[in-house]
């Protein structure tokens, strides 16, 4: 079923990127894994998938252990600054850097294990009371901020979207997040480098690839409805 499921989200990166006159190399699709057992991702491993999102630390670095080192570990959950000395040596990617407390710990920690760590700042650009991220006029200040920081590298913005039905009604929050984007690019600050646009889940990722998207996070679209396991 994985199988199946993943060639079938491809099929639509593809479309999605002709559609936008885009190379579908340009897109990389994360398999977003919280709460899936080992099993169902080494049924996404051997059907090619190399990026993998996790939710929660603790359950990342347990399949950290168990799965191939050539795996790339995305950290696309709320992050609490207590737990990132755990996750800053594993993951490939932080998605959800919303405030400087945050980047000052990841940074902290990075020094202390000589490591680089690469971020991306998330904005929350629906302005959703339940949902985590900078407000869109606090963006570029914070990424100035963060900047400074040594052992930390911003590559991009990330953005989670609206539960909706109908996926062309989060076309704004895309354009908006790529509007920010350029924005940021503009002001060429240093240890910024804007290369990655983080946004689009599996109800909204072909509209987020037309607006921009560089990564795209689907997790039902590949492993199917959510399991909630005591992890």
């Amino acid at each position: 079923m994985i199988r199946e499921n993943l060639q079938v989200v491809q099929k639509n990166i593809k479309a999605a990127c002709a559609r936008s006159g885009r190379s579908e190399t340009s897109v990389k699709l994360i398999a977003v894994s919280k709460t899936k057992p080992v099993a169902m991702l080494w049924e996404a491993y051997e059907a090619g998938c190399r990026d993998f999102g996790e939710n929660k630390v603790q359950e990342l670095i347990e399949k950290y252990e168990q799965m191939p080192k050539d795996i790339r570990w995305h950290m696309i959950g709320h992050l609490q600054r207590n737990k990132v000395k755990y996750i800053v040596d594993k993951v490939w990617l932080i998605h959800s850097v919303d405030s400087l407390r945050l980047a000052e710990e990841i940074s902290k920690e990075a020094v202390r294990k000589n490591v680089k760590v690469s971020i991306l700042v998330e904005v929350n650009v629906a302005g959703e009371e339940s949902k985590f991220g900078v407000t869109t006029q606090d963006a570029v200040s914070l990424v100035e901020e963060i900047a400074k920081l040594p052992n930390i590298v911003i590559k991009g913005l990330m953005t989670i979207a609206p539960y909706v039905e109908n996926s062309e009604e989060n076309r704004l929050y895309f354009a908006k997040l790529m509007q920010i984007y350029v924005d940021i690019i503009h002001k060429n600050i240093d240890n910024v480098f804007m290369e990655e646009l983080s946004m689009g889940m599996t109800g909204d990722y072909e509209v987020a690839i037309e607006e921009g998207a560089t990564y795209v996070r689907v997790g039902t679209g590949i492993f199917g409805e959510r399991q909630y396991l005591n992890v």
